[in-house]
């Protein structure tokens, strides 16, 4: 007896140790096996069998569901009955009312000792339902726990920490209590995400004075929310706490990098995840596979004079006023992010997510596949963003006359100025082939892996994001046009 009641207390252990859902059946096959009799296991809720050993005669229910009833309400624990000529044995699980019932049917009564194993095998189910219970609670926690600090990641994106704050009232994340942040892009093995923030979550579900968040458009992306200053002033950002962490990471794996933002309020989080996706693309191509933003001025602070930029990003924005509002917010997320990303991001069908955006090209009457157009749109968008605002004018200007300025002109020399010769040519072919690699190699003469070799080496001189979510190259195309424009 006490060698089968190991087996089932090892079995136990096996089981609970793979914190998967409870393999019943092994069990009542065993135990099938050692009493001879056929074992099921009926569910708390009447007229279901959750499981049985291999063969058991289901019509012997029928004759006993008021007996099972019984047990399952808590009037009786065991019961037994004679039924189609068999004998048939009933032990109620010891768990919440109502209980599961455990039967027994036999061409013979069940002996002592098979009774008593019968009832150990109702203690190891129970113990083993009340583990999958504890499991399935702890799985949908973290589900909604990592769904909360997704919603509060989409509201800082959004520039509105207030919502933030009132998504998680009651439980206010420290984070949310600072004035400024700074966003680390951890990129690393998708399998490790969650082991990373499981690692560091607290039990309210955040991350101490921080906040993880699984990308939702690229499954090696992590993104950590740290706030400014919870680091140490004195020698600034990676010295304390998850940066540190972040950094223990990146050096102890060769398959993990860190792009890092400079620090920003609450309300400019996407300012700071566009950052952080600039200088991790840097990052995976410097040996210590870390970088920090170089803090470039963007060209929206350089267009001047500021009137006529205006005029020229209400010329290019006014026709999107005459679609629906969600079809322009997700035209400006596509800017920036693939169609699948998008789809991805608001749960959305990539068929639905196309609808909007040809919504959004008949209005501009532009392809918004061609990465000239999308660079001009989100330049727009950045206008409006930078406090430009939108200001019609009779005579409004084109780009290139925005462009022409010697301010212009010194921000296109800084962005390219560290490019060696050989790779801003194939920069302009890529460019001039609307981002596509292969058609770009043709034109070149080279091969497809050598372009994009070429690629990722501008990526890590330039620290834009070029190839992963192509967020860089809205200023590429700016700076070769500024380039075209001025003679160099």
């Amino acid at each position: 007896m006490r060698q089968l009641e190991g087996w089932l207390l090892d079995e136990m252990r096996r089981q609970v140790s793979r914190g998967s859902e409870p393999n019943t059946r092994r069990i009542l096959d065993w135990l099938h096996q050692q009493t001879g009799a056929d074992i099921a296991l009926v569910a708390a809720d009447a007229h279901r069998v959750e499981s049985t050993s291999t063969g058991f005669p289901r019509t012997v229910l029928e004759p006993v569901a008021e007996l099972l009833a019984r047990l399952r309400d808590g009037q009786l624990a065991t019961a037994v009955s004679h039924v189609q000529g068999r004998y048939v044995r009933c032990e109620a699980l010891d768990s919440q009312e109502p209980h599961p019932v455990l039967v027994a049917a036999g061409q013979e009564e069940l002996s002592r000792v098979a009774a008593d194993l019968m009832a150990r095998t109702c203690s190891v189910l129970t113990l083993l339902r009340q583990a999958g219970d504890s499991d399935r609670a702890k799985r949908s926690y973290q589900a909604k726990a990592r769904q909360l600090r997704f919603a509060v990641l989409q509201a800082l994106m959004t520039g509105d920490p207030t919502l933030a704050r009132r998504m998680t009232v009651g439980a206010v994340p420290p984070l949310l209590e600072t004035d400024r942040l700074r966003l680390y892009l951890l990129h690393c093995p998708p399998g490790e995400r969650d082991r990373i923030a499981l690692a560091r979550q607290d039990p309210s579900g955040y991350h101490g004075g921080d906040l993880m968040v699984h990308c939702p458009v690229f499954r090696e992306h992590l993104i950590c929310l740290v706030a400014e200053n919870t680091e140490d002033a004195g020698t600034g950002p990676l010295t304390g706490g998850l940066a540190a962490a972040l950094r223990g990471l990146v050096h102890h794996d060769e398959r993990f990098a860190l792009g890092v933002s400079g620090p920003h309020p609450l309300d400019s989080t996407a300012r700071a995840y566009g950052q952080a996706v600039h200088a991790l693309a840097a990052a995976r191509a410097t040996p210590a596979r870390v970088a920090f933003h170089h803090g470039r001025t963007p060209l929206e602070s350089v267009l001047l004079p500021r009137q006529a930029a205006a005029a020229w990003a209400h010329e290019l924005l006014e026709p999107m006023t005459t679609v629906p509002a969600i079809s322009a917010d997700i035209t400006r997320l596509a800017i920036d992010l693939s169609r699948s990303g998008v789809a991805r991001l608001l749960g959305l069908s990539r068929n639905t997510v196309a609808a909007h955006l040809r919504r959004a090209e008949r209005a501009l009457g532009q392809d918004l596949m061609d990465i000239q157009v999308r660079a001009d749109v989100r330049l727009a968008h950045a206008l409006t963003d930078f406090g430009t605002g939108l200001s019609s004018s009779p005579d409004p200007p084109n780009l290139a006359d925005l462009l022409i300025n010697e301010r212009a002109a010194g921000w296109a020399r800084t962005v390219l100025r560290p490019l060696p010769d050989r790779q801003r040519r194939t920069l302009q072919t890529w460019v001039d082939t609307n981002a596509d690699a292969q058609r770009a190699a043709c034109r070149a003469g080279l091969s497809r892996n050598t372009v994009r070799a070429h690629l990722r080496t501008a990526e890590a001189a330039l620290g834009l994001d070029l190839l992963t979510s192509g967020t860089g190259v809205h200023d590429v195309v700016h700076a070769l046009r500024i380039a075209g424009l001025h003679g160099f």
